[in-house]
């Protein structure tokens, strides 16, 4: 996989490579009109807007938002539910906003429930999974970190000074990730990447040290009456880890500096809808996406 125009085979990348790699993305689609102009408009009572911070290459154009409860109730637990972090994936942003629309409400009663629908509005616009300094914000949720869309999410969620008991992270497996985003990274750190099978269906990332396997497996058995749950493919693996139960797969979260790492939750799962799939239309991604977010409130409520 490391044939890619941009960058010298075997070598990572310069500065130059990287301003040429910035210079080849380009707009595709609105962060205002297909996040923020619906995101203003589908606030339920008793939860507010809050701005958390803005990005620093258009601060203006790249505002960061959550949606909020007006009050904590420090006797109901917490939960968070993350989407865009990698701005691409489209369900993870739009899930996000039809949780808000749809299902927020329901659940204000009994969980206090911040929701942050697209943490990566640039990658969102340019449908790229890293930003323009060619970081991914997915790998970046560290101290001091470099990317400011991991940077500022954190300080939210410190901000909150509340444990959670549940993160939930939304996001999408496709085939871009085989004929862009992997060539691209292999070429980028100067490294050969081996090349795997995109799953055909819905699975979820656990964390290797807590994967809390009863959970996963009330997401997965909400999101099979939505869609298609991945198989394993012929070595037993989804994108080459292990299947530890039906449309599971565990990733050591804090040490790979994955958004689900960041905090300490009790119940942790990423999801990966995967939208490139015969069976799949954007409001079924949408679906299983929302699917998922109410599963994982009602096993840790």
């Amino acid at each position: 996989m490391q044939n890619y125009p941009i960058g010298t085979p075997g070598e990572p990348w310069s500065e130059k490579d990287i301003s040429q790699w910035k210079s080849k993305q380009t707009v595709k689609r609105s962060y205002q009109e297909e996040v923020l102009d619906k995101l203003f408009n589908i606030i339920p009572e008793g939860f507010e807007l809050k701005q958390y911070g803005s990005l620093p290459y258009d601060s203006e154009r790249y505002p960061l938002y959550a949606v909020v409860p007006n009050n904590f109730d420090t006797k109901k637990p917490t939960a968070l539910v993350t989407g865009g972090v990698h701005g691409y994936e489209t369900s993870g942003v739009q899930g996000a906003l039809q949780f808000i629309n749809t299902k927020l409400s329901q659940y204000a009663g009994q969980v206090n429930i911040v929701v942050v629908p697209c943490v990566s509005p640039w990658g969102y616009e340019t449908i790229n999974r890293w930003n323009p300094m060619a970081l991914d914000p997915n790998r970046s949720f560290y101290s001091d970190s470099p990317a400011p869309e991991s940077a500022q999410l954190m300080q939210l969620v410190s901000d909150l000074t509340l444990s959670l008991t549940l993160h939930i992270d939304l996001h999408e497996t496709t085939d871009t990730d085989n004929t862009e985003f992997r060539p691209a990274l292999a070429a980028r750190d100067g490294v050969t990447h081996d090349n795997w099978n995109i799953p055909d269906g819905f699975y979820t990332v656990a964390n290797t040290p807590n994967p809390q396997i009863e959970f996963q497996k009330a997401v997965i058995d909400s999101v099979k009456k939505v869609t298609h749950i991945a198989p394993a493919d012929e070595n037993g693996k989804i994108i080459g880890a292990d299947v530890v139960s039906e449309g599971v797969i565990c990733y050591d979260k804090k040490a790979l500096y994955l958004c689900g790492g960041m905090t300490d939750a009790k119940y942790v799962t990423t999801t990966e809808v995967y939208p490139d799939s015969d069976n799949a239309t954007p409001e079924n991604c949408n679906d299983a996406q929302v699917a998922a977010i109410c599963a994982a409130l009602d096993y840790s409520k």
